[in-house]
């Protein structure tokens, strides 16, 4: 009795051993695992130096209230025409400017707003801007 016989023999074998590539795809991990962490992915950059100067802080805006009487308020305080020239041209040489904001009421005459935006004019005032309320539906 024959145990094994020819014809068993030559059937080919369709199936891939794969051990021998799962061991070399192991290695190959644990290779890359231990070179990666090695590997600096930072780009050298040769940086300058700055120095730790304060930026010029923005100096407070200055806020104009032309009431319904057509009465000047600087910063909530009321204040005279003279006043309010010499106010506009110590404002106005700054540096850097404050920003005007005028705010008038509803019920003022427009000279008088007028005459503000003409006296910020001439005291050379750069940044003058109307202040409103939103309207309400």
């Amino acid at each position: 009795m024959a145990i094994g016989t020819q014809e068993d023999n030559d059937q080919m074998l369709s199936e891939i051993n794969m051990i021998p590539f799962i061991d070399v795809m192991l290695v190959l991990l644990i290779i890359f695992i231990i070179t990666v962490p090695v590997i600096n992915h930072a780009v050298r950059v040769d940086l300058p130096s700055a120095s730790n100067e304060k930026l010029m802080d923005k100096p407070q805006n200055v806020r104009l209230t032309v009431d319904a009487e057509g009465a000047y308020f600087w910063n909530d305080e009321a204040i005279a025409d003279a006043v309010f020239e010499q106010r506009l041209q110590a404002a106005a040489t700054q540096q850097p400017q404050p920003e005007l904001h005028i705010r008038g009421d509803r019920a003022v005459r427009y000279e008088r707003v007028a005459q503000a935006l003409a006296s910020a004019q001439r005291a050379g005032v750069q940044k003058i801007g109307f202040v409103t309320e939103p309207q309400t539906p």
